[in-house]
């Protein structure tokens, strides 16, 4: 092809392209979520190199993890708040119970965080475990790069 020639259809593909992405429905905030989801477990699967027979095994036992772990997160946020609010707002003799409430919180997600350890090794060998929790602090790290970088 000749120069001339690539250059229209470098034109015309940029045109396409951005036409394209102009009709894109825009994203209000709805399936945030679920693309986050689906860029986790990709990532997870590739950087922990599971095999077919270890997904079909690792997957559900995460998944619930998952679930687990985000509810004891929930918990001690919950908690956290109530906290906070009994200090900044001098109430002291509900701080007691509240503080006590809090690190019952923190102790159960710590519970959960172990158990979550001994489930993934049972389903995955320890280095691919060891792998999981790297993974899942690079991806956290790069899904924290691209909210920081959003805003540019």
């Amino acid at each position: 092809m000749n120069k001339p020639g690539k250059i229209v259809t470098c034109i015309v593909l940029l045109a396409a392209a951005t036409l394209n992405v102009s009709a894109q429905p825009k994203d209000d905030g709805k399936g945030w979520r679920e693309r986050v989801m689906s860029e986790k477990i990709a990532f997870l699967t590739t950087a922990i190199g599971l095999t077919p027979g270890e997904a079909q095994a690792f997957w559900p036992v995460y998944n619930q993890m998952w679930e687990e772990r985000g509810k004891a997160q929930f918990n001690v946020m919950k908690a956290y708040k109530a906290l906070e609010a009994a200090v900044d707002g001098n109430k002291t003799k509900e701080i007691p119970r509240l503080l006590d409430s809090y690190l019952d919180a923190l102790s159960e997600k710590d519970r959960i965080e172990d158990s979550c350890d001994e489930r993934y090794r049972k389903v995955l060998p320890t280095e691919k475990v060891a792998k999981l929790y790297v993974a899942e602090e690079k991806f956290r790290r790069q899904q924290i790069h691209k909210l920081h970088h959003k805003a540019d």
